[in-house]
């Protein structure tokens, strides 16, 4: 099924942030409890009601990974929304109305220092983390969520280059 084809009110809103070092690495965190291969992928969350996807992208910087407004930069919002469906297992598990999530995803410059990541700010969902390149994320995603992060690594591969601070 297209993008186009899905109906946006069956699918969750949600955010993902491609948090880029000034080496043009990108920040991957490994899911707390995780259970199997594919546990490392990049921050996400869902959009509360009322908030714009850039307040939430902000909101789940600080919620999952610890790290502030003023040490990123906004790179990039995708202009449409990435969609994907839960697996039947994760759907009967979750319950809800809904198929799956559609996610905004933003590219930010991360202008801090490694000591700056605080996953333990808040209730963690990393366990523990990394920088990588953006085309490795693809492969170690849970599969369901692979066709989207492909799309992502495919649309922010421009912003890999290592800045002038590095």
């Amino acid at each position: 099924m297209t993008d186009l084809m899905r109906d946006p009110k069956r699918y969750r809103p949600n955010v993902g942030l491609a948090v880029f070092s000034k080496a043009g690495h990108v920040f991957l965190g490994r899911r707390v409890n995780g259970r199997g291969p594919f546990q490392w992928q990049m921050p996400q969350g869902g959009v509360d009601k009322g908030e714009s996807p850039v307040e939430a992208a902000l909101r789940e910087l600080d919620e999952e990974i610890g790290v502030a407004e003023k040490l990123v930069d906004i790179l990039e919002e995708t202009e449409d929304w990435l969609y994907y469906d839960f697996p039947p297992e994760l759907k009967r598990r979750l319950g809800g109305p809904y198929l799956g999530q559609r996610q905004k995803w933003f590219a930010l410059r991360f202008k801090g220092s490694d000591g700056d990541v605080r996953l333990d700010k808040h209730t963690p969902e990393f366990d523990a983390w990394r920088w990588a390149r953006l085309e490795e994320a693809p492969g170690l995603i849970v599969p369901f969520k692979r066709p989207v992060y492909e799309l992502v690594a495919e649309r922010f591969v421009r912003w890999t280059t290592p800045t002038d601070q590095a």
